[in-house]
C-alpha cells in the first residue's frame, strides 16, 4: 500500500458540504487527515417539497442539484466521524472577502495551522451572450449581466487567490517548509456556451495556479489546478448522463471519488516533483470535444 503521508496534516477543502468537495473530504479524512469543511448555502427557487421529492427519484437535474447544495456541512463531518475521522465544518459566503481570514483563524483553533488547501467551492449561474439562448426551462439560461459577472469572479477567482494568500503568508510564517495548494476548475474554462461566467472565472483559476506555482516552489510549496469533466453530482440529467457515458473513452460518467483520488494524490508525498500541472479528469470526455 502506497503511504500518502498525510496522517495528522490539517486540510482545508472549500465549497465540502457535498459532491467532490464532500468526496474529497471523506479521502483526505481515511487517510488519517484532520478535515476542515467549508461551505456555503446560497437561494433557491425549489421549495423543499420539491428538492425532497427529487432526492427521493434520485435523477440529475436542477431540482436534485439544489437539494445536494442546501445540504450541510455537519452531514459529510457526521459521515468523517463515524468512520473514525477528525473534522468540522464551518459556513461562509466567500464573496465577502472579510470571511478568508477568519476560516484560517477557525480551523489553527479547531486543527490546526493548513497544511493543504484545496479550492473547490464554485458559483455558477448560466449567462449567454446570444440573446435567442434565453430560456427558463430546466437550467434558467440569462443574458449576461454585470452583477453575475461580478459575483463569478468574486468566489470562483478573487475568492481562489485570496485563500492562497492567506495561506501561503501563514504558512511562511510558521516555516513550515511544505505546503501543497490544489485548484479545482473545469474542462470546459476554454469555453463554455451558455455558461460564459463560469467559464471565464475558471480560466482565470488556471492562470493563478501557474503564478502561484511559478513562485511559491522555493518555498517547498506545490500547486497543482485539477479539471473535471462532467462528474455527476446531481446536475446531470439521464437522457445527458446516457450520451456522455457513450462518448466518454472509459464508456462511463464521471463520480465525485473519481476526482477525489486525483486530488488526494496531488496533495500526497508521491507529487512531491509535480507543480504547475493542470490535470484533466474525466475518462478521456475532453478528447472529443
Amino acid at each position: 500500500m502506497i503511504d500518502p503521508k498525510l496522517n495528522g496534516k490539517v486540510v482545508l477543502i472549500t465549497g465540502a458540504n457535498h459532491g467532490i468537495g464532500a468526496a474529497t473530504a471523506k479521502t483526505f479524512a481515511a487517510q488519517g487527515a484532520k478535515v476542515f469543511i467549508t461551505y456555503f448555502r446560497g437561494k433557491t427557487d425549489f421549495s423543499a417539497e420539491e428538492m425532497t421529492q427529487a432526492q427521493k427519484r434520485g435523477a440529475g437535474g436542477p431540482a436534485l442539484y439544489a437539494a445536494n447544495q442546501q445540504q450541510t456541512g455537519e452531514m459529510v463531518v457526521a459521515e468523517i466521524a463515524a468512520a473514525g475521522g477528525t473534522a468540522v465544518a464551518h459556513e461562509a459566503d466567500l464573496a465577502d472577502a472579510n470571511n478568508i481570514p477568519l476560516l484560517f483563524d477557525q480551523c489553527e483553533a479547531q486543527l490546526g495551522p493548513v497544511g493543504v488547501l484545496v479550492c473547490n467551492h464554485t458559483h455558477c449561474v448560466l449567462e449567454t451572450f446570444d440573446p435567442a439562448a434565453v430560456t427558463t426551462e430546466g437550467f434558467p439560461v440569462g443574458f449576461i449581466s454585470a452583477a453575475e459577472a461580478d459575483r463569478h469572479f468574486a468566489i470562483n477567482a478573487r475568492a481562489y487567490a485570496l485563500l492562497m494568500a492567506e495561506y501561503v503568508q501563514r504558512t511562511l510564517a510558521r516555516q513550515a517548509g511544505w505546503g501543497r495548494i490544489i485548484l479545482i476548475s473545469t474542462d470546459a474554462a476554454h469555453a463554455h456556451e451558455a455558461n460564459v461566467h463560469y467559464a471565464a472565472s475558471k480560466h482565470a483559476i488556471e492562470s493563478y495556479g501557474r503564478s502561484a506555482a511559478a513562485e511559491l516552489g522555493k518555498y517547498g510549496i506545490t500547486v497543482n489546478i485539477v479539471a473535471p469533466g462532467p462528474i455527476q453530482t446531481g446536475y446531470i440529467e439521464p437522457e445527458a448522463e446516457a450520451h456522455i457515458a457513450a462518448n466518454t473513452p472509459l464508456r462511463g460518467i464521471g463520480r465525485p471519488d473519481h476526482l477525489a483520488d486525483v486530488i488526494l494524490f496531488m496533495a500526497s508525498e508521491q507529487a512531491r516533483w509535480v507543480t504547475g500541472q493542470l490535470i484533466y479528469v474525466g475518462g478521456g470526455w475532453r478528447m472529443g470535444q
